[in-house]
């Protein structure tokens, strides 16, 4: 029985890494030449490795000379043919999505970061309300509604993107980052959706959104930026992320990478400092151009002083 399950179903180990450099959020892909990018993945030894994170950490560090910090367990992603060309090639592909942080950049063989808003342009509100949603999005998703005569359905696809999106003067949810790809993903609008067989490549736009990956790492990597934006908040995983000094400046420049919004600078340095998250370490930065600016570290006291110890994000600048 276990040589059957074997044979028919295998466990593999996939990885979004995620580092920040120069306020771009960068996750570490291998590289295809002659195909997309995927994140890294292996298989899970039952035998050889102990727990599937130590699997993780194990071969990240056999293939790309990176060790792990902070990684925590997304979800199983287990869609039948996700692996596969053609139904019926091998063993169905069970994958055990991973978010982990670094604060390393080491270059590897084969494989290279990329900002994770080449996957996802619409994510991106920094500067503002990116163009590719009002000029191709929402009139896709409006077709995408009336392409169906069930009434019903419509109504739900009409109301899924108006939250997703935040049509019709809805707020922008940063959260959402795995409805909106899914949304995108069954209205045909990804190249995933071709790939997969879900629609012709001829029903396929011109430019299908967002540079696609393979299999379904783009997903993975939704699951991944959705978890972390969430997370940030009620636990200072950002902070994986910082080198052990730093300048509140670029805290919140690398909050709002994270996160895809501009903040309010003096709201975001009070709310860090009355929280406690960071205290002072007496040192300043060397700067040729400008005020020299106070070096913070993280006070890791606070993991023990509350239950929800986070960067709350309810400071955004205004009109954002």
């Amino acid at each position: 029985m276990n040589k059957l399950v074997e044979n028919v179903v295998r466990i593999g180990l996939s990885a979004a890494i995620v580092s920040v450099t120069e306020e771009r959020p960068q996750v570490l892909v291998v590289h295809h030449s002659d195909g997309p990018d995927g994140l890294p993945f292996g298989p899970f030894d039952p035998i050889g490795h102990r727990t599937m994170e130590g699997g993780l950490r194990a071969w990240v560090r056999e293939q790309t000379e990176l060790d792990l910090g902070y990684a925590e367990q997304l979800y199983t992603f287990g869609d039948r043919g996700r692996h596969l060309v053609h139904t019926g090639e091998g063993p169905r592909v069970v994958s055990v999505g991973y978010l982990a942080l670094t604060r390393e950049r080491r270059e590897a063989r084969d494989a290279a970061w990329r900002d994770w808003y080449r996957f996802f342009p619409w994510e991106d509100w920094r500067t503002d309300k990116p163009a590719i949603i009002g000029e191709v999005i929402a009139p896709a998703l409006r077709r995408f509604a009336k392409a169906i005569d069930d009434k019903g359905i419509a109504e739900r696809r009409k109301d899924r993107a108006r939250l997703a999106f935040g049509f019709d003067g809805l707020p922008w949810d940063e959260e959402r980052v795995l409805d909106r790809y899914e949304l995108l993903y069954e209205a045909g609008l990804v190249e995933e959706a071709a790939t997969d067989g879900r629609v012709t490549a001829e029903s396929m736009p011109a430019r299908p959104l967002g540079a696609s990956m393979m299999f379904d790492h783009r997903r993975i990597l939704a699951t991944a930026i959705a978890r972390l934006r969430g997370k940030m908040k009620y636990r200072p995983v950002v902070f994986e992320l910082m080198a052990p000094m730093f300048t509140l400046l670029e805290l919140q420049r690398t909050v709002e990478a994270i996160s895809g919004i501009r903040l309010h600078k003096q709201n975001f340095r009070r709310l860090i400092e009355t929280q406690g998250l960071v205290e002072g370490t007496g040192r300043t930065t060397q700067s040729a151009r400008g005020r020299p600016a106070e070096l913070f570290r993280f006070r890791r006291e606070v993991l023990s002083e509350r239950p929800a110890p986070g960067v709350r994000l309810g400071m955004r600048r205004a009109g954002v």
